[in-house]
C-alpha cells in the first residue's frame, strides 16, 4: 500500500492556485482524497500570513461603495447581480481552504469539516457560473470586493476569532438576504437561479452550523462564554449585526442561541417600524 500524501502542501497549491477551473478540481479532489484517506496531516511547516489567495486577473476588485448598483431591470443588471454571488463562492472556497491549511492544532474533525465546505462552495460555484455563462457572461466581467478574504485576513491569528466573525458574522448575513434575492429573481422569471439558491442555502445553513460549533467548541475550551465573546469580538473589530430583515429559521437550523435569535427579531421590529 502506497504512503498517503502530505495534505498541506496540496492544501497550499489550491489556496494560492489564480486558475479558476483548477482551484475548483484540486479542491474536489482534496476532499475526496482526505475522505479516503490518501491524504495525512504531516511534513509540513507551519502556516504563514498570506496577503492575497490564488485568483484570476479579473473581476477587478474594487472598494465596496464603487461596485456598480445591481438592478434587475435590465439584462446587465441581471448578469451584475449573478456575477456578485458568484464572486462570493469563489472567495467562500478560498476561506475554506485557509481555515482547514492554518489551524493546525485543532483535530482532524475540523480539516475534515471545512475541506467538505471548500468542495461545497467549489460546487456552488459552478452551479452559479453556470447560470452566469447562460446569461452569456464570465467571471470576471463585472468589478468586485475583497470584502471577504479582508476578513479572513484579520483573523488568521486564531481559529476562534475565525468562527465567530466569518461564519456566524458574514456567511450568517447570506442566509438572511438569499430569500430576497431569491424573490428579485423570480419577479424577472430565472426560475433556474433560483433554483440553484435553494441548494446554496440549504449548503450553508450547514456551514454555518459549522462555524458555529466550532467557535462554541473553543470558547468552552478557554472557559469563555461563547455569547458575551461574541459580542467582545464584533466590538473589537468595529463590526455589528446588519439591521434588516433576518432569516430566523435558517439561523436557528445553523445553531444560534435562542436569545440571540430573539434579540435580532426585536431589532429587526424597531427597524421596520422606524420605516
Amino acid at each position: 500500500m502506497s504512503q498517503a500524501q502530505s495534505l498541506y502542501p496540496l492544501i497550499e497549491r489550491a489556496l494560492l492556485c489564480p486558475v479558476v477551473e483548477d482551484k475548483m478540481a484540486w479542491t474536489e479532489s482534496l476532499f475526496r482524497d482526505w475522505r479516503t484517506g490518501r491524504l495525512a496531516r504531516r511534513d509540513a511547516p507551519p502556516a504563514y500570513a498570506l496577503p492575497e489567495p490564488g485568483r484570476p486577473e479579473r473581476p477587478e476588485l474594487v472598494h465596496p461603495a464603487r461596485v456598480p448598483k445591481r438592478s434587475l431591470s435590465t439584462h446587465h443588471g441581471h448578469g451584475a447581480l449573478l456575477h456578485a454571488i458568484v464572486h462570493i463562492e469563489f472567495n467562500a472556497v478560498n476561506l475554506a481552504l485557509d481555515a482547514a491549511w492554518r489551524f493546525r492544532q485543532l483535530p482532524d474533525a475540523f480539516v475534515d469539516d471545512w475541506l467538505k465546505v471548500a468542495a461545497e462552495e467549489a460546487g456552488h460555484f459552478r452551479l452559479l457560473q453556470g447560470r452566469l455563462s447562460e446569461l452569456g457572461f464570465a467571471y470576471g466581467d463585472f468589478p468586485a470586493h475583497d470584502g471577504l478574504w479582508a476578513m479572513c485576513r484579520k483573523t488568521d491569528h486564531d481559529a476562534m476569532d475565525r468562527m465567530a466573525l466569518v461564519p456566524r458574522v458574514l456567511e450568517a448575513r447570506g442566509l438572511d438576504v438569499t430569500p430576497g434575492i431569491q424573490r428579485r429573481l423570480a419577479g424577472i422569471g430565472d426560475h433556474a437561479s433560483v433554483a440553484a439558491l435553494d441548494i446554496i442555502l440549504r449548503d450553508e445553513v450547514g456551514h454555518v452550523l459549522i462555524g458555529n460549533r466550532w467557535f462554541i467548541t473553543l470558547c468552552r475550551e478557554r472557559g469563555l462564554e461563547p455569547q458575551a465573546t461574541f459580542r467582545g469580538l464584533l466590538e473589537e473589530h468595529g463590526m455589528r449585526q446588519h439591521p434588516g430583515e433576518y432569516n430566523l429559521s435558517a439561523r436557528a437550523a445553523a445553531g444560534f442561541f435562542a436569545d440571540e435569535l430573539e434579540a435580532l427579531s426585536r431589532m429587526a421590529d424597531s427597524v421596520a417600524g422606524g420605516r
